[in-house]
């Protein structure tokens, strides 16, 4: 998220690769780039199994141990995504100071310590409520930064005319490594308890820390930032942001879906075991069912992109996905919980789908040296309403019943993507030549002033 430099990665030179990019023209060279871009799969392989396992085994241990109530495990989900709204902003601006690799590392280490805590704590008879909300508070910060740096140092990785086939490899490991975790988790919270499946979980942190580590593709040294401190920096993420008519909309139409589906996700676990009546063996085995629809949505992105345009892509996938968020209420323990699962697994295309195709947009698009910031700025507003939905989303069941507050939180999943229906992407196919580039843009659609996932997936993503 740069501050005023010369933008690179333009339409007419997507050939050349992206700054900092390493070079590939010497055989030597690419070896060693695919080579490099296999350890960095194999670190979200890792790290995303452990990502699907901590969702589950965490509000399990909250249930199982502590006989949670549902405000409560809405807050242990707001305090897991906090970090977000809390230090989303300054996140991106350190993110543009450091090499992104040592962030991720470091990431990983905190997820580390941080799991391996709640065993401790459970043997030693300190494990309440208020223990594991500071973990999941920690997790939170953890994550934010390893997920700035990740998706501002893909670029660099692979180059801006492979962003799109790279997010794509990525989302599907994220997806296939999705399948596994919640099944692994809740037969392992059976078999070690919910908090012995917390302590196991941190080896996936040592194994994505082993891999980031073997990666030798030198990343370049950060361009120092020029004018403003840190406010002054902030505000040049922000006003790209908003002075960016097409990526301003997107972040409108992820906020929204991530404002609904967030508060499903907070009362997934608790409306499966207590509501529908299934043992955390099968609530586990069942989220990962859902991500079986991440996994095609993933695989068929690059073939549909092209087919019909990435821009057309971007809506259409909401638009035919997110109706299917109606079924998930409707679960129950008998044929009907095979509903939740359906609902699950096409909300999980649609959202790989929006996934790949904006952030993929998203990188092209902006100034490398002002990525980080520009990601922590979107991810402050999709992910910082997170926490937010997720008391939401405890205040609401408390109120109207479970079963109800998730239909209610469906219905309003599924109006969001009239946002870009009605919006100027409609008439697009393609998302042919950066909007910085382009002359009749708005004023400040360039330059300084100018310019999303993660749902965490399968929330949308930015």
């Amino acid at each position: 998220m740069p501050d005023g430099s010369d933008p690179p990665s333009s339409a007419r030179d997507r050939d050349a690769p992206a700054p900092g990019a390493p070079d590939r023209d010497g055989p030597g060279d690419a070896a060693r780039s695919r080579r490099d871009f296999r350890f960095f799969l194999s670190s979200h392989v890792s790290n995303e199994l452990g990502g699907a396992v901590t969702e589950v085994a965490l509000p399990l241990t909250a249930v199982v141990l502590l006989g949670a109530a549902p405000f409560e495990v809405g807050l242990l989900a707001a305090a897991e995504q906090a970090a977000f709204l809390l230090l989303g902003l300054p996140a991106g601006v350190w993110v543009d100071r450091m090499r992104r690799r040592t962030v991720m590392m470091a990431a990983d280490a905190a997820r580390l310590v941080l799991l391996a805590s709640v065993p401790l704590a459970y043997v030693f008879g300190l494990l309440d409520l208020a223990f594991l909300v500071g973990v999941a508070l920690l997790l939170g910060c953890a994550r934010l930064f390893g997920d700035v740096a990740d998706q501002t140092y893909l670029p660099s990785l692979v180059g801006a005319d492979r962003l799109v086939d790279g997010n794509s490899r990525l989302q599907a490991v994220r997806s296939v490594s999705g399948f596994a975790g919640p099944g692994i988790a809740g037969t392992l919270v059976q078999v070690l308890g919910a908090a012995g499946t917390l302590g196991a979980n941190a080896l996936t942190a040592l194994v994505s820390l082993s891999f980031l580590g073997a990666i030798r593709t030198r990343e370049p040294a950060p361009e120092p930032v020029r004018g403003a401190g840190m406010a002054g920096q902030i505000r040049d993420g922000v006003a790209y942001l908003f002075g960016h008519r097409l990526l301003r909309l997107i972040v409108l139409n992820t906020a929204l879906i991530n404002l609904f589906m967030s508060a499903i996700f907070a009362l997934e676990v608790l409306f499966l075991t207590r509501t529908a009546g299934l043992p955390p063996a099968a609530v586990g085995w069942m989220m990962a069912g859902a991500t079986l629809g991440a996994i095609a949505g993933a695989a068929v992105t690059r073939r549909l992109s092209e087919a019909m345009g990435q821009a057309r892509l971007t809506w259409v996938s909401g638009l035919v996905t997110m109706p299917f968020g109606l079924l998930l209420p409707l679960a129950a323990p008998d044929w009907k919980a095979g509903l939740f699962v359906l609902g699950s697994a096409v909300l999980a295309a649609g959202t790989a789908m929006y996934n790949i195709c904006q952030i993929a947009y998203r990188q092209r698009e902006c100034p490398p040296e002002l990525l980080g910031r520009l990601t922590a700025t979107i991810r402050t507003i999709v992910w910082g309403l997170i926490p937010l939905s997720a008391l939401m989303g405890g205040a609401v069941a408390e109120l109207i019943g479970v079963r109800e507050a998730i239909a209610v939180f469906a219905a309003g999943m599924a109006l969001s993507p009239l946002v870009l229906v009605f919006s100027p992407l409609r008439r697009m196919r393609d998302f042919a030549v950066p909007e910085r580039e382009q002359g009749g843009g708005e004023e400040g659609d360039g330059g300084e002033g100018g310019a999303t996932e993660e749902a965490r997936p399968p929330v949308a993503g930015s």
